[in-house]
């Protein structure tokens, strides 16, 4: 089965339906993601630039030189017992005490006959021609992998990638990412569009605090791309990708909405396209998962249905 990505050669992402991440009714898991949603809009939303997504650099601490320091992450309350445990995540920095859990938030988008965006089903059966969008946000600052697995086949790195936000995959709370992007110069370029052949897509969309270990970011997934054509998409390393599908089998908490069908407002298209974060009256995401502990890296693997 092929899904027909009409981004920079990627092949996959679409529908959605949940895999480990079993719902608990006894867990208010979109208030828990949604807390750290600020109350207003940016102050400076009409200048506002949209944000890097390359690594932040290290604040030097003396100013000028134009030197990138990462923003201070908000702080929401401690939402579960104790401090981040180890995990596939890299890097060498001490990991917060008291961490709250980790959040994904997930909108599927698909193209109706008008070319609006209107949210769909995750659980919706897609058929040839369909076209989606997947809108993501998380509530903390982090780093966003997505892999993806036709079948029982080999995974695939199809973000961050060489040719997208230049080749950084760094998202700040509540500051929407969409993929593929609707500023695509093409309308071919702004859909993810279902083929004639059908199967199972798997996806893996793996959230960490720090950077993957063994995965390349930034330059170095640049001069990846740039000095070895073969080496693109990124196919993880066995135990890299061992780590990930560890992590899968941890459970998440999730809460998926019930009612479909309403076109993506002005507000999340211009939070997205420059870079604002979302405020609390701003439309939630239809699905959202969160890690059942404080841990510093979740995996959610959402499955996409094509006949």
């Amino acid at each position: 089965m092929r899904l027909s990505v009409m981004v920079l050669g990627i092949v996959c992402l679409c529908a959605v339906v949940i895999g480990v991440a079993a719902p608990f009714q006894d867990d208010d898991v979109r208030g828990a993601f949604l807390t750290t949603r600020p109350k207003d809009k940016p102050a400076n939303s009409g200048t506002a630039t949209k944000p890097s997504k390359r690594r932040p650099k290290p604040s030097t601490g003396g100013g000028g030189g134009g030197t990138t320091s990462k923003p201070p992450e908000k702080k929401p309350p401690h939402t579960g017992g104790g401090s981040g445990s180890t995990s596939t995540s890299g890097g060498s920095s001490t990991k917060p005490v008291n961490a709250a859990r980790m959040g994904l938030g997930l909108t599927l988008f698909m193209r109706d006959s008008n070319g609006l965006a209107v949210r769909v089903d995750p659980d919706h059966v897609f058929q040839k021609g369909d076209r989606v969008r997947v809108l993501l946000e998380t509530n903390a600052d982090g780093y966003l992998y997505i892999f993806n697995t036709t079948d029982d086949g080999p995974p695939t790195m199809i973000y961050p990638h060489a040719d997208l936000d230049e080749a950084g995959n760094y998202l700040q709370a509540h500051v929407p990412f969409e993929i593929p992007t609707s500023e695509a110069t093409q309308e071919r370029l702004r859909w993810f569009a279902f083929d004639e052949t059908g199967g199972t897509e798997h996806l893996f969309f793996v959230f960490t605090r720090e950077p993957l270990n063994g995965i390349p970011i930034d330059d170095d997934l640049i001069a990846l791309c740039r000095d070895s054509k073969e080496s693109c998409p990124v196919k993880p390393a066995v135990e890299v990708w061992a780590g990930v599908q560890k992590e899968a089998q941890e459970p998440l908490k999730s809460d998926k909405m019930k009612e479909y069908g309403s076109a993506q407002t002005a507000g999340e298209r211009s939070a997205t396209t420059r870079g604002l974060g979302l405020a609390k009256d701003d439309p939630q995401p239809s699905l959202v998962m969160m890690a059942s502990s404080p841990r510093p890296t979740l995996v959610a693997t959402l499955d996409l249905i094509h006949k």
